[in-house]
């Protein structure tokens, strides 16, 4: 696989030299670029493709690379470069579905040095923190805090509190957040489109995954590849909030709610009883009704039918193509 373009920032979001501290510097050397091969017949190829690339950031000793998952899910090939043009093959270790966060070991010792990790949790809007992707100094980015919040996502993911940044990193998947110091504390996720302030302009950014939630599964994902939590009921429907509405937008194939009969069109007015306030809160609902497995009834609107069905919840990973051992 030919290695994707890495095209230069313009040099108005570039940093000048004076902001390139040891520990900045240091974290340039933590960006590794990843690369991955996905098979045809993978249950994510359809909408995440064959062919990912993106960064990663070591945070640990042997080249132990945190990522965001969606690169690495079901890849049976993985390769890494470093800052200074090493190759190596990898291998993913784990992706864990509730905080979106991947994985990554080298089958060798990566020459890079591990980066520290901060707290997410003490960063506020307002705060100055770069953006770095593999690349070296031309793909860093200084950029600003703009929100801290709670992030819904139709593939029926919950954040409790992301960050927010802009100006928004082009090559976002897998980027690292840092403070000036030098300190890890989040992972690049997506591109995002605000609501801007008075003027009404749109603000363009990227969506963080923080680091915090790294820290009370690293031993279980090093050590089982998985959280040891029981994994969340999942229905494979995706849905989208509208005009206070919450509706579906596509349902994945052979998934539990498409064999329950869920539409695209239907909206979602409640579950087990109970009319969800939002995405985050309908997915909620969901999850609080036990672990996957669980049946979830619902209460549709199918144009002017009322439709009440229940879905047999399933386990997301189940559906994905397992990593191949070397």
């Amino acid at each position: 696989m030919s290695d994707p373009p890495r095209r230069a920032f313009p040099e108005t979001p570039q940093l000048d030299a004076g902001h390139f501290t040891p520990a900045l510097e240091r974290a340039l050397a933590s960006a590794v670029l990843l690369r991955s091969e996905v098979p045809e017949e993978a249950f994510t190829a359809g909408i995440l493709g064959t062919e990912r690339a993106g960064s990663g950031i070591v945070i640990g000793p042997g080249g132990l690379v945190l990522t965001i998952g969606y690169l690495i899910a079901e890849a049976n090939t993985l390769w890494l470069t470093t800052a200074d043009g090493a190759v190596m093959q990898a291998t993913p270790l784990a992706y864990d579905f509730a905080t979106g966060f991947g994985l990554v070991q080298p089958l060798g010792r990566l020459a890079v040095a591990p980066v520290p990790r901060g707290r997410a949790a003490d960063v506020t809007p307002g705060a100055e923190v770069f953006v770095v992707g593999h690349g070296g100094r031309a793909h860093c980015l200084k950029a600003e805090v703009f929100a801290a919040r709670e992030f819904a996502g139709y593939w029926e993911y919950v954040l409790d509190r992301a960050l927010f940044t802009a100006p928004a990193h082009p090559q976002w998947g897998g980027t690292g957040l840092f403070d000036s110091e030098g300190r890890l504390l989040g992972i690049g996720s997506l591109l995002v489109q605000e609501p801007g302030a008075a003027d009404g302009q749109s603000v363009q950014g990227n969506l963080f995954v923080p680091v915090d939630l790294l820290e009370p599964l690293l031993d279980d994902l090093l050590s089982h590849g998985q959280s040891l939590r029981p994994p969340r009921p999942w229905l494979g429907m995706y849905t989208v909030e509208s005009d206070g509405s919450l509706a579906v937008g596509s349902v994945a194939p052979d998934s539990p709610a498409g064999r329950a009969g869920v539409e695209e069109g239907d909206v979602v007015l409640e579950v087990a009883g109970q009319r969800p306030s939002g995405l985050a809160n309908l997915f909620r609902h969901i999850w609080a009704l036990g672990p996957a497995g669980v049946d979830v009834p619902l209460t549709l609107a199918r144009g002017e039918e009322l439709v009440r069905l229940t879905v047999r919840s399933a386990d997301r990973g189940d559906f994905l193509l397992k990593p191949r051992l070397h």
